[in-house]
């Protein structure tokens, strides 16, 4: 079953935005399974609709390595750094006032969610590759196998940011087979015009993503995106030390 309307795939990024920013919700109800409190809403205007997840700051469940009331921004940046980039294709975002206060909004994606990165990775494992270079720059402590949602027309989407960009948080994933591989020459072209940016202080990105995240947050993953570069190749990780649980 699908709720999200035909109408929402043919509108612009920009107009999904708005409408996520400035629609009222008129519906709401809790998402489960979550360990942190995750709604799926309505937002409607006269006589259209569209359905978005909204993660509220006051429903976070305090972490040991995250500050506390962050996620929200954490995931916004997210989505900012993979429209500067191009990829991978992340729901668009915003950050707005809720029922339950400020909080992440995202686009919801109807998707087939038994399909997940263990039974999709034998025959669509290069189309991974980009989220797994983009985990390596925002520093992902969180990609289980189900944060990746592949939608009626094939495309997958990466969800999921909120444990992103703190520097000392363990990074964990299950895309162990990209480790050790080279970073595809075109996604390190973009890195480099994404550095670029975020090192002008008049660049609309860099202020954003600067006013979001703390500012070694910020410095460390200019340091990253440089590193990615210097090193060409995936990082090794340990499949016993950088897994998340549950894995799914």
């Amino acid at each position: 079953m699908t709720i999200q309307p035909d109408s929402v795939a043919g509108l612009s990024r920009q107009e999904i935005e708005r409408r996520l920013t400035d629609w009222p919700i008129t519906g709401i109800g809790l998402h489960p399974g979550g360990s942190n409190y995750v709604f799926v809403v309505r937002l409607a205007d006269e006589d259209d609709e569209i359905y978005a997840i909204y993660k509220p700051a006051a429903g976070e469940r305090p972490l040991r390595d995250f500050p506390y009331g962050t996620l929200h921004n954490r995931e916004w940046s997210a989505y900012l750094l993979a429209d500067a980039l191009g990829w991978p294709a992340v729901p668009p975002t915003v950050v707005r006032e809720g029922p339950h206060g400020i909080g992440s909004v995202q686009l919801f994606i109807d998707a087939d969610f038994k399909k997940h990165y263990f039974n999709l990775r034998d025959d669509r494992l290069d189309d991974y590759t980009p989220i797994a270079m983009f985990d390596v720059l925002i520093n992902n402590a969180d990609r289980k196998g189900g944060a990746c949602l592949l939608d009626a027309d094939g495309q997958l989407w990466a969800v999921d940011h909120g444990l992103t960009f703190n520097p000392l948080a363990r990074r964990r994933t299950v895309m162990f087979e990209f480790n050790g591989e080279p970073y595809p020459e075109d996604l390190l072209l973009a890195l480099q015009q994404l550095i670029t940016a975020l090192q002008d202080e008049t660049h609309d990105l860099r202020n954003k993503l600067d006013a979001a995240l703390e500012d070694q947050e910020f410095e460390s993953l200019i340091r990253r995106a440089k590193d990615m570069i210097s090193a060409g190749t995936f990082p090794i990780l340990d499949p016993d030390w950088n897994v998340p649980w549950p894995m799914i």
